[in-house]
């Protein structure tokens, strides 16, 4: 990796939030695509950051990371909402529910793909000019970040996106075990954090370092 600065720092925050964002209006816009308006009523289709800050998942954990020098960064927004019971039922409700549980990781996945194409640009394209070491900077943060929240959020660990798409694999008989379990979802993820976390986070780093040819 690199060592991080404190513009680093503030600008890793600003696009782990940013990135947070695509995130949740994605799932709202895949939702409204299938028919659950909830979001758009509630005024949450929209990049507008004001939108959709959390306190505490916005402002107060990745503050506190930041000044504790924990090593690692945790944020989220405000969850996008929505009612899986007016969504167009492709095939089955479970379907659909998969469709707007993959949107979020997919737009991370997109974003981080994005970026590495603009890594490699000078090269594949021969333009006669290398980017500066800051901008290469920013755009690893943003690579890292994207990629981060995507695999995170595919953990099938709830209340993550993963969960929802393990559950709706798994046969209608399941149905009352899936809601014994997210029940105390916010302490299994807390667990996976602190525990299981960092094991996911080392082949993650190979695989970024794979695509930035830093290997």
């Amino acid at each position: 990796m690199f060592e991080m600065s404190l513009a680093d720092n503030v600008f890793l925050v600003a696009i782990l939030f940013l990135s947070a964002i695509i995130h949740e209006v994605c799932h709202g816009y895949a939702a409204y695509f299938l028919g659950d308006g909830t979001a758009k009523y509630q005024g949450r289709l929209t990049l507008n950051p004001l939108k959709h800050i959390d306190i505490v998942g916005t402002i107060l954990v990745p503050v506190a990371l930041i000044l504790m020098h924990a090593g690692f960064f945790f944020a989220w927004a405000k969850p996008v909402p929505y009612n899986p019971y007016n969504l167009n039922k492709l095939h089955s409700l479970r379907w659909s529910e998969s469709i707007v549980a993959f949107a979020g990781p997919l737009s991370n996945i997109i974003i981080a793909l994005l970026f590495v194409l603009v890594y490699w640009l000078p090269s594949l394209v021969n333009l006669g000019f290398d980017y500066s070491p800051n901008f290469i900077r920013a755009i690893s943060i943003i690579v890292l970040i994207n990629l981060s929240l995507a695999v995170f959020n595919l953990m099938p660990v709830p209340p993550l996106d993963g969960s929802k798409l393990v559950f709706n694999a798994l046969p209608e008989k399941f149905g009352h075990v899936r809601r014994a379990i997210e029940r105390y979802s916010f302490v299994y993820a807390i667990i996976f954090i602190i525990f299981v976390w960092d094991y996911f986070a080392g082949y993650l780093q190979i695989v970024y370092h794979w695509l930035l040819g830093t290997l």
